[in-house]
């Protein structure tokens, strides 16, 4: 019973601190990381010492790095890294190494530490924060554009590098634990195997078995499935001595390409931010301030000579791949600052042996001051970026791989809509929960996601933040008023159009925010009702006379079963006998 009230009372102190710092740091700008951070060192026993067991706590948050692995896997679209081939493998890769080995050098000239700790911190710091950078990016609409695009191409390689550096620190282990496992060609034998594995258990087992959940309509078994397949491709890892990220990743990029992509984000997406935000609070539990207290001015020079290291490495980078230099400068300070990964390879290199509890902190602290000056540096470079974005072609229209719009709903009505807006060279991301539509659309080469897009969350996943037009084509009255309010608060850039089943739906979103309310078959109505005229010996003028007719009165009374919102208004409007011809 003690045991299970200090658990609610560490989870009441941990979950409040982190609410209250997350929540400051937000407004200040400065994220939701260092939030993490700070409120663990204050409620942790360094401060405060109200919640203590770092260590425990730092074992269970690991989970969140496992899950952010198999998201980062997840956004591994094969059409779009071939796009990006060139940033990724040519930017992406200069920056991870050459970043890593001058901060590497950095360290071995100006402290003591031996070449393998030197090299087990430096290679850590060369890569920037994911969890800062991208929503600074989309908040200022530059996610989608070329400086957006290269950034986005750097942090992708550096989460892919993830799992070379976490090799490369285990090969440099002085730990008798990892000295007394398999030889190393061993281990590369297994992870071919496990490998293979994997991708084959994802093709012929968890797609069937997702399929299988689609059709059975269970939509909180996905949620059991997505946690199933990261938790087993981690555990087969972890039984043969593997990194258990590795198994993470793969299962992400297994599912990358599957209609379930979106649905299974959207679903892991909350474990992820619970269990992240838990591990960096356990990171700053375990924080030695007192060591950091006792070195300050090497906090704060490491720092410095880590974001000018960086910045002026990645502005040369930007420079020799054709980038004008003002957007190769604020790209470099942009990604001058170290990442939540190093904190993570900072606990490798512990418990390997490479590095002391203390340089942990020490380090740890240089990432969260570097992470804390970039809204900073940021704000001081602004009118370097404003004018960057000026520039002649910095601008372009959205990437053939970004959904400009999103469709809900491909069914009869969906499919032609799409087809219209690619037709007319509009990207469009198409989501449905039907699986056996799903399954004939891949057969005529569309690609059509599994997920519910009446939820804002898989809305989101599907790039609807970025979509400058969202069309709910589902059938019925799904797309209700309250849900379009939402909508529209969560994405006011986009345009919101809806097919309505009646036109009780049609006065049900007389106040909503949508651009357009189409009666999903009036118009093969009246198209069949002209054809059926003509047939019967009626003149053109006569069968548009007759249409003309009835739109106006149909206009008309729909209009004031609007304005009262009642469908009972103006019933002596409906047609019920045959009209006397004029004349």
């Amino acid at each position: 019973m003690a045991e299970h009230t200090s658990m609610l009372r560490d989870g009441f102190l941990l979950l409040g601190f982190a609410l209250i710092f997350v929540l400051l740091f937000r407004r200040l700008g400065l994220g939701a990381t260092l939030g993490y951070l700070v409120a663990g060192a204050v409620v942790g026993p360094q401060v405060l010492g109200m919640v203590g067991d770092a260590e425990q706590k730092l074992g269970i948050a690991e989970l969140g790095i496992t899950l952010l692995l198999f998201l980062v896997g997840l956004e591994l679209n094969p059409a779009r890294l071939w796009r990006m081939k060139r940033d990724i493998l040519g930017l992406g890769l200069l920056q991870v190494v050459f970043c890593g080995l001058a901060v590497t050098a950095v360290i071995g000239v100006f402290t003591e530490f031996s070449w393998e700790a030197a090299l087990a911190l430096g290679l850590p710091l060369a890569l920037s924060s994911t969890a800062q950078v991208l929503p600074m990016l989309q908040s200022s609409g530059r996610l989608r554009t070329p400086f957006g695009e290269r950034a986005f191409a750097m942090l992708l390689f550096q989460d892919l590098s993830i799992i070379p550096l976490i090799t490369i620190i285990s090969a440099m282990s002085r730990n008798p634990a990892d000295a007394g496992g398999p030889p190393g060609w061993l281990l590369a034998l297994y992870t071919v195997g496990a490998l293979a594995g994997l991708i084959a258990a994802g093709r012929f087992v968890i797609r069937p078995l997702f399929r299988l959940i689609g059709n059975l309509g269970e939509r909180e078994m996905f949620v059991v499935a997505a946690l199933f397949t990261v938790m087993a491709s981690a555990a087969v890892m972890e039984l043969l001595g593997l990194s258990t990220a590795l198994g993470a990743f793969v299962a992400g990029v297994m599912l990358a390409d599957s209609p379930y992509r979106h649905e299974l984000e959207a679903d892991v997406e909350p474990f992820r931010s619970i269990l992240l935000g838990l591990f960096f609070l356990a990171v700053g539990m375990m924080l030695n301030l007192t060591a950091i207290a006792e070195r300050p001015l090497f906090v704060a020079g490491m720092a410095l000579a880590l974001i000018t290291v960086k910045a002026a490495v990645i502005f040369g980078i930007g420079m020799a791949f054709g980038m004008a230099w003002r957007g190769a400068m604020a790209l470099g300070l942009l990604l001058s600052q170290g990442g939540e990964f190093g904190f993570v390879l900072f606990a490798q290199a512990q418990n390997a042996l490479l590095i002391a509890p203390d340089a942990a902190s020490l380090f740890g602290a240089v990432v969260t001051l570097s992470m804390a000056t970039t809204p900073f540096l940021m704000m001081a470079t602004a009118r370097f970026r404003r004018e960057a974005e000026a520039a002649p072609g910095e601008r372009e229209g959205p990437q053939p791989d970004g959904a400009n719009a999103v469709v809900v709903g491909f069914g009869r009505f969906g499919q032609s809509v799409t087809q219209m807006l690619l037709a007319s060279n509009i990207p469009v991301t198409m989501v449905d929960t039907d699986i056996e539509m799903i399954d004939v659309a891949a057969g005529f080469g569309a690609k059509v996601y599994f997920g519910d897009g009446t939820r804002l969350d898989l809305l989101r996943q599907a790039g609807a933040g970025d979509a400058e037009m969202i069309f709910f084509c589902m059938d019925g009255d799904q797309a209700t008023p309250d849900f379009v309010e939402a909508v529209h608060e969560a994405f006011p850039r986009a345009a919101i159009y809806v097919r309505a089943f009646d036109r009780r739906a049609v006065i049900g979103l007389r106040d909503a925010p949508v651009n357009a309310v189409v009666r999903e078959v009036m118009e093969s109505a009246v198209k069949m009702a002209r054809i059926a005229l003509a047939d019967a010996g009626l003149s053109a003028e006569a069968v548009a006379r007759s249409e003309d007719m009835f739109r106006a009165n149909d206009k008309e009374r729909l209009k004031l079963q609007i304005e009262a919102g009642d469908i009972r208004v103006a019933r002596d409007r409906i047609i019920t006998t045959p009209q006397l011809s004029e004349g």
